[in-house]
């Protein structure tokens, strides 16, 4: 699928992501932590030997003035900046996530779903502008240098699914594709000389 600028992307991170037990005065903390994503280290990203990296100054004057906290990119939110139920926290590692989820029912069961691991993953969705990203041929690593705006930090069952990872990939699809054509234009030149030589000869 084609990048539209400004479209949603969602990424997945296999860091730690856990209930945190705090003494709260005898009443239940619900408080869970863990990172949205890591900065400055590629991972492998939708095969085809590409992989992706987001730089530590992505966030530089990215809006995170409304991010909510929901499980897989789904329903309502469980905890949220703008109510101080959910902060966000950038340090040399990335950024990392704490949210308390006391709200809700539906927030309450996430947390015991966390706790007992049956949810472990985190994913956040973003946008990127046009000139955000950077893609370094030699490694086939694309850097994500520029962040407009952060939607949502997830709790997720899986961390991608078929539509997200296609969704995921849209700003890569045209630099992977223009990479394979013109290799396919090379080799074509290439053998379309070395037959021509054949017949000089």
């Amino acid at each position: 699928m084609p990048y539209k600028p400004g479209e949603r992307e969602y990424r997945s991170i296999l860091d730690s992501f856990h209930a945190v037990e705090l003494d709260d005065g005898g009443e239940p903390s619900y408080m869970v932590e863990g990172y949205a994503t890591t900065f400055d280290v590629p991972y492998d990203f939708g095969g085809d030997g590409a992989r992706e990296c987001i730089s530590s100054r992505a966030l530089d004057g990215a809006d995170m003035s409304d991010v909510i906290f929901q499980v897989n990119h789904e329903g309502a939110p469980l905890a949220r900046l703008r109510n101080k139920s959910l902060e966000l926290i950038r340090d040399a590692h990335g950024l990392l996530i704490r949210a308390r989820l006391n709200g809700s029912q539906a927030a309450r069961d996430a947390y015991e779903a966390i706790k007992s691991g049956l949810i472990d993953r985190m994913s956040w969705g973003f946008t990127v502008p046009d000139d955000g990203w950077e893609w370094d041929r030699s490694t086939r690593t694309a850097t994500i240098t520029k962040i407009l705006k952060v939607y949502d930090v997830s709790a997720v069952s899986f961390p991608a699914n078929e539509g997200t990872e296609i969704h995921a990939r849209s700003y890569l699809d045209g630099v992977i594709e223009a990479e394979k054509q013109e290799l396919l234009r090379r080799d074509t030149e290439a053998r379309r000389r070395a037959a021509l030589r054949l017949r000089l000869l």
